[in-house]
């Protein structure tokens, strides 16, 4: 966040990693931990594995850097929703659990704040608004979970900054650093727009008719609305007091978030919106295209859309494109339509970075595509929780491993922790415990999320795939006491290393705390010294 210096980011992490596992406060930026402490830090992880309680300690107060996938819609959790409901006047439906504006005694609804004091209904709307207890809805876990938006989203109208609050305060909490969000800003001005400006099939054309029929002030509004999210968020954290919240130094950046269900007019409009955006204001760091591939507008125009954004991106080279691609399993939808969304993503729609990648090995030619995806260094956003509840997806059946043996970059993502009523801890809890990944595995990822962001400015690595530095910062990393001017001088001028830079500090006192000593395996009861020797 802009209100707090970098310095201050540094000194807060590192305050509460101590806090939570008892280490020296140090504020020191380096990846240059003694090998010694990287070797403790990883025999002590194997240790625990096998013990969930140690284990969710270590990964909870592990650095993870950033998350590069995350809906902020999906991000909160159903209890806010409700209290916004609540003070907002707004009505539910105490048969299908949609809110709505008042007035509340219209087609049966009654005011949401009755769900504060009524706990059969307070529990009911929990359940709609989330994946708890999706078992009993009746429903599928996939209908269940993209059901849950509409019933809850008008709570969200109004509330952006409280969202950008919640989650910003979340992430501190699992010692994330940087989060880029999708959201729809201006989404009711862009619409109103495509409706006005009508449909024409050459997108030169379409696009000029955009910007001459409004595309400046529907840009302007949704620069404003974040504007005053932001200072929502700021006020909320108290990002001005003595003593702010530690979400205040979580850096927030935005993704475009295009909704591909809708008439090709308004994707078309949206898309406009999303590289105008990006290219007029830094916060706008790229544009994404969201809504489940096996629903009839979005399977129907998949390659359309992709022709769209390859216009697009020649138009706008500078903005960067991720986009969800290969959230499906078999039965989603016909076979053919699960063996080219990853590759036209990758080939025609220009994606730097693929949501989710599910059905990888089901596309044509398979291995070709994940060498292809690790030569291109295209990085996948692995989202194991929404994963293994939405689609059931989870163990040897999720591709992870997969991408990760063809040496395709990835990173944890938490998707909608609030639907999903997680958060970015079991992630890699989930990582470790469902797919098996290792400690230094796990810290790859974290460096890899910050690699493969948006931020403007160049990297700490001239290396990634390694963790090499830049040359104005190696002799600095070997030397953690100081910085050289030259280094300063390049992390002053480069956002995305000044990130990196911070999380190698968060790794320095990560690593160098002291572990507990593993407990030992517990002797049977009852035995003594020479029973115990005849059964071993």
């Amino acid at each position: 966040m802009q209100s707090t210096s970098r310095s201050h980011a540094i000194s807060v992490s590192a305050f509460v990693l101590a806090a939570v596992l008892g280490a020296p406060t140090v504020c020191i930026a380096t990846h240059s931990v003694h090998p010694s402490h990287v070797v403790r830090t990883e025999r002590y992880f194997q240790s625990i594995r096998k013990n969930s309680h140690q284990l969710l300690l270590f990964l909870q107060a592990m650095p993870k850097g950033g998350d590069l996938h995350n809906h902020l819609l999906g991000a909160v959790y159903a209890e806010s929703f409700i209290q916004w409901a609540s003070d907002g006047g707004l009505c539910v439906d105490p048969t299908t659990l949609y809110l709505s504006a008042p007035p509340c005694s219209e087609q049966g609804t009654v005011p949401a704040s009755n769900a504060l004091s009524d706990r059969f209904l307070y529990r009911r709307m929990i359940d709609a608004f989330s994946m708890r207890h999706w078992q009993l809805s009746g429903e599928s876990a996939h209908a269940h979970f993209f059901d849950t938006f509409d019933k809850f989203i008008v709570a969200s109208y109004g509330n952006t900054g409280k969202m950008l609050a919640e989650t910003a305060a979340r992430a501190a909490a699992q010692h994330e650093i940087y989060q880029e969000l999708m959201h729809a800003a201006a989404f009711p001005a862009v619409t109103a727009l495509a409706q006005r400006t009508g449909w024409d099939e050459d997108f030169s054309r379409q696009r000029d008719n955009l910007l001459a029929n409004g595309m400046a002030h529907v840009v302007a509004a949704a620069r404003k609305e974040m504007d005053e999210a932001e200072s929502m968020r700021n006020a909320a954290l108290g990002c001005a007091a003595p003593h702010p919240d530690p979400g205040c130094t979580i850096t927030q950046r935005y993704q475009y978030m295009v909704l591909r269900g809708l008439p090709q007019e308004m994707v078309f409009a949206q898309m406009v919106l999303g590289f105008e955006a990006a290219s007029a204001d830094p916060r706008f760091v790229g544009l994404n295209v969201v809504q489940p591939e096996d629903w009839y507008v979005p399977k129907r125009d998949f390659r359309l859309h992709m022709r769209m954004l390859q216009y697009l991106h020649r138009v706008y080279p500078q903005v960067h494109i991720a986009l969800h691609a290969g959230e499906l399993v078999q039965g989603d939808v016909p076979p053919e339509d699960l063996r080219f969304h990853i590759r036209a993503s990758v080939e025609i729609g220009n994606a730097e970075r693929i949501g989710h990648g599910v059905s990888v090995m089901y596309e044509t030619q398979a291995r070709a595509l994940l060498r292809e995806l690790a030569q291109r260094n295209i990085m996948v956003e692995i989202c194991l929780t929404s994963n293994a509840t939405i689609l059931g997806v989870q163990g040897s059946r999720h591709p992870l491993r997969e991408y990760m043996r063809a040496g395709v970059a990835v990173a944890l993502a938490t998707d909608d922790e609030g639907v999903s009523r997680s958060d970015m801890t079991q992630e890699y809890l989930r990582a470790v415990v469902d797919q098996d990944v290792s400690y230094a595995q796990l810290k790859t990822m974290a460096r890899t999320s910050l690699e493969h962001a948006f931020i403007a400015g160049a990297s700490l690595w001239s290396d990634a795939r390694n963790f090499r530095p830049v040359k104005a910062c190696t002799s600095d990393l070997r030397r953690p006491q100081r910085r050289s001017a030259p280094c300063q001088k390049f992390l002053k001028q480069n956002a995305k290393a000044t990130l990196q830079w911070q999380l190698e500090s968060q790794w320095l006192t990560f690593e160098s705390q002291r572990w507990p000593v593993a407990e030992a395996r517990p002797q049977a009861p009852g035995l003594g010294r020479e029973e115990r020797a005849r059964k071993r």
